[in-house]
């Protein structure tokens, strides 16, 4: 396959695919991208290559590019012929394994969207504390739909697929592990286990440097 350039920040949404790139031992070059909402000169650059300016951005060598992280996970598991990841379309767990993927991507990875920045939906300061707040509230009920599904070990009970590394991801962001320890401790579990494998660790490591001090 034809080297990848990956648009990302340590610690996003990017690593989700990053981690996947690495599974497949797929050759790409990682792009710092910056903090989308605190440096305007990071959205310029990443605008130019998708005006959507959303991380993570999955470029190929002829300059063409792919977003969103259901379409780029199905798209890799496809170029791979493989089913170690993604479930084959005749596979028992493919209607599950797409089921949560797609709850994962359109269902609570938004609600991050919304309050990484409430200012650009909400104008006012004291209904923008509020509407934090909800929106909070709502990702919490989210996660707790997904973590009263998982039977363990994995979010496909035995098979472990890339919703156990988007799982992963999710346990570092927030509302932080405390949270997910008391709530969501099936999450924790396989999250845990995400981390320790052997093809995964230099990515975990790269984007949770305080997890290994």
């Amino acid at each position: 396959m034809e080297k990848l350039t990956l648009f990302g920040q340590r610690g996003w949404g990017s690593v989700v695919v990053e981690a996947q790139l690495a599974w497949y031992g797929v050759d790409y070059e990682f792009v710092q991208v910056g903090h989308l909402f605190e440096d305007e000169a990071a959205r310029v650059r990443l605008e130019e290559i998708n005006p959507r300016c959303q991380i993570p951005t999955l470029q190929f060598a002829d300059g063409q590019v792919m977003t969103e992280i259901g379409a780029i996970t199905l798209w890799m598991a496809e170029q791979h012929e493989s089913d170690g990841l993604v479930p084959a379309p005749r596979c028992a767990e493919r209607r599950e394994f797409l089921r949560w993927l797609f709850y994962m991507v359109s269902s609570i990875h938004p609600t991050y969207n919304y309050v990484d920045d409430p200012a650009r939906f909400v104008d006012d300061e004291v209904a923008r504390a509020q509407y934090e707040h909800t929106v909070n509230d709502f990702a919490k009920k989210l996660y707790g739909i997904l973590e009263d599904h998982i039977v363990g070990p994995y979010m496909l009970g035995d098979r472990f697929s890339a919703l156990d590394i988007y799982t992963c991801g999710m346990v570092h962001w927030s509302p932080g592990r405390k949270w997910y320890e008391a709530n969501a401790p099936r999450m924790v579990e396989i999250a845990d286990k995400v981390q320790k494998m052997g093809k995964l660790d230099a990515v975990w490591r790269e984007n949770y440097p305080n997890d290994y001090k």
